[in-house]
């Protein structure tokens, strides 16, 4: 396929490549962003079609960090896939869902009357270190050809195989039972819901995410990003 080229400089450096941070808004899939930000960039261009990746997906459930490339750029999109992240996470405590966040309905209540702040602490610091950690069913992973989601949303049972992950440190930034709120730095492959899955049921308890916010991405920061809005300003589009 030949490479796309324009007399403009302003689109072709459009073409050759842009990276991008950019802020998924809660609700949006991964491609809902990358659907806007083509979106805009053909728009303003005036151009009917470029390229536009992005270096790993958040859930719908999910908002915070996302790294873009467009047109050449995206080939180095997988520069950034082995990066190490970071989160906030908001755990829920004494109910589990069959998906382990909010996306279905809670299937379990535990009692949460015995977990102190320091057991909080005492639980997060055992998951800290390589580990093999067993995926949601409710995820993108591939079981024989079929995403593990569609079994679970089939009714059909599935066998998740363990990955290795590592969680390089786990924070308590809030503490109000059944909720604590946790700053999580981990490899990539990390399911943070399942991380809220497993410290319940250390914690002799259930919990599940009810909310979580993607704040780094190796060195790159949430603080550094732009909104859609902004984005969209950027190139004189609102």
């Amino acid at each position: 396929m030949s490479e796309q080229f324009s007399s403009d400089p302003e689109i072709q450096k459009w073409l050759d490549g842009q990276f991008l941070l950019l802020k998924k808004p809660l609700g949006w899939t991964s491609f809902d962003l990358v659907r806007k930000v083509r979106y805009s960039i053909r728009k303003y261009c005036g151009i009917k079609k470029i390229k536009v990746g992005h270096a790993g997906t958040l859930d719908p459930l999910a908002s915070g960090l996302m790294i873009l490339c467009t047109g050449k750029a995206t080939k180095k999109l997988f520069t950034f896939q082995d990066l190490g992240k970071e989160y906030v996470a908001g755990f829920r405590f004494g109910a589990t869902t069959p998906s382990f966040d909010l996306e279905t309905e809670i299937d379990k209540t535990f009692p949460v009357d015995h977990i102190t702040l320091d057991k909080i602490k005492e639980v997060a610091a055992g998951f800290v270190g390589p580990q093999m950690q067993i995926p949601p069913i409710f995820s993108a992973k591939r079981i024989e050809g079929k995403r593990a989601y569609n079994y679970a949303r089939d009714g059909e049972t599935a066998e998740m195989q363990k990955q290795a992950i590592e969680i390089k440190s786990i924070e308590v930034i809030d503490f109000l039972l059944p909720d604590v709120k946790l700053r999580v730095s981990c490899s990539k492959g990390t399911y943070i819901r399942a991380l809220a899955r497993d410290m319940g049921l250390a914690l002799g308890s259930g919990g599940h995410l009810y909310s979580l916010s993607r704040t780094k991405i190796g060195s790159y920061s949430l603080d550094n990003a732009q909104s859609v809005e902004d984005f969209e300003k950027s190139l004189q589009l609102v």
